[in-house]
């Protein structure tokens, strides 16, 4: 078979996977852990979407498409090594990782972990919404939606499921238990890919107020971080009925003030804090050290970068890397944080989903706005309660100062000493007691 013939099969593969896989959870152990779904699995390929249909789904990725990424990581051409630190990912860091993508690592480990939560489809706005859907056995538990970013995606959450929906078996109160819904947003993972323009934070956020409302929730609370709190805090601005607060861990306090300074690469503004003062170097440096250059690519000709992106899993992975969200990160299995194992659950779902374009269009669709600036995040319009957790290793460490400015109904403000941009993935304990603690006025 030619090249391009067995590309098109491995893609119409693809495209029945996500169109028909359709069956319920795999296994009777996972019934044990999520008493409110069926574990009985579904014969056959599941009926064409109709009306509110909520479709119980499974991840099983055609080998072909498993094979044709192992193939294209033992053709890998590499580049010579950087001249300078600053140039990108380093060639030592990233050869070894890919060489073992190629050859140690298990895709099917990673299928087996999603499949073995509840897993559904549902089509809203046009487009099929993947998720992930865990009730807790607690009752009265306060049901959260969780929203991921770029370069995460529901692989980000997996260790706060526990925690959130079982407290007891964590440390917590039964009292403090969450129903929790993780999807995978708009053109990214195993959700839809969109064909049309216009899919921003709005417009998610109006589709996961739409996904609670048809899962039944009639007081629920969103938590987000990265994209996720954009996401959220649009879902703040637009108040749907029964939203009853959010939690951010990427908040949008930066004041018009300091943006301009920081657009001007001039000085910090006078009369600034100490916190307020190293928030504002932080930035500042970043931006002088291109850190979000990837944001720019994307934000700008993400169909430009999108095409060595979808042909080369290398690429790939150096571009997802280049997140400083990862740089503190040594893909290594003495990593206390990330093994190579997890970093590559992430990258390989981008991969086999074909989603690097389509989740790169959604900083297109924001046009190039800071998500970190209060006045592009129309926070001032936010009337509903909103929690923020400061994590340390965060993109930068927003002032409480400028979270009261911003927030003007902030309800739980906490600086904790550990967890980075990733905070659920690396600190998932502290995470989970960190939602507890900043939604629990709220449950009353």
């Amino acid at each position: 078979m030619r090249e391009t013939e067995r590309t098109d099969a491995v893609n119409q593969d693809r495209r029945r996977l996500l169109a028909t896989a359709a069956m319920g959870l795999a296994t009777a152990g996972a019934a044990g852990l999520f008493p409110s779904q069926s574990a009985t699995a579904a014969a056959g390929p599941a009926p064409a979407a109709t009306g509110d249909a909520i479709r119980p789904f499974r991840i099983d990725v055609p080998e072909a498409d498993v094979v044709d990424l192992r193939r294209r990581i033992a053709a890998t051409r590499w580049p010579d090594r950087e001249t300078d630190p600053s140039q990108g990912i380093p060639l030592a860091k990233l050869q070894p990782l890919v060489a073992y993508w190629g050859t140690g690592y298990d895709w099917r480990k990673a299928e087996a972990q999603l499949n073995a939560l509840p897993q559904f489809m549902i089509t809203i706005d046009g487009l099929d919404i993947h998720f992930i859907h865990v009730r807790s056995k607690h009752p009265g538990a306060l049901p959260v939606i969780i929203t991921h970013g770029w370069p995460g995606s529901v692989f980000e959450q997996l260790k706060i499921v526990g925690p959130l929906t079982d407290p007891t078996a964590h440390g917590g109160a039964a009292a403090d238990a969450f129903d929790v819904v993780i999807p995978s947003m708009p053109g990214y993972g195993f959700s839809g890919r969109p064909a049309d323009t216009g899919w921003n934070a709005d417009r998610i956020a109006k589709t996961w107020a739409v996904l609670m409302q048809r899962l039944g929730y009639t007081r629920y609370v969103a938590q987000g971080g990265d994209w996720g709190s954009p996401v959220s805090s649009a879902m703040a601005r637009l108040a749907p009925a029964g939203l009853l607060g959010i939690h951010i861990n990427l908040p949008a306090t930066v004041p018009p003030e300091i943006i301009k300074a920081l657009a001007d690469g001039g000085p910090a503004p006078a009369g600034l804090s100490d916190k307020e003062r190293a928030a504002f170097d932080t930035l500042s440096t970043a931006a002088k050290q291109g850190n979000r250059s990837y944001a720019t690519m994307m934000g700008t000709r993400p169909q430009t970068i999108g095409y060595g992106l979808t042909d080369s899993p290398a690429g790939l992975a150096a571009f997802l890397l280049g997140h400083p969200g990862f740089s503190n990160w040594t893909y290594g299995n003495s990593d206390p944080e990330k093994s190579p194992d997890e970093v590559l659950d992430d990258i390989t779902l981008y991969w086999l989903t074909n989603t690097a374009v389509s989740a790169a269009r959604l900083y297109w669709e924001v046009g190039g706005r800071s998500v970190v600036s209060a006045a592009a995040e129309q926070t001032a319009e936010i009337a509903l309660p909103v929690a923020i957790t400061v994590f340390p290793g965060e993109t930068y460490q927003a002032p409480e100062t400028w979270a009261r400015r911003a927030y003007r109904n902030l309800s739980y403000f906490h600086e904790v000493d550990k967890g980075g941009h990733f905070a659920a993935w690396e600190e998932p304990e502290l995470f989970s007691a960190e939602i507890r603690a900043a939604f629990r006025p709220l449950r009353s």
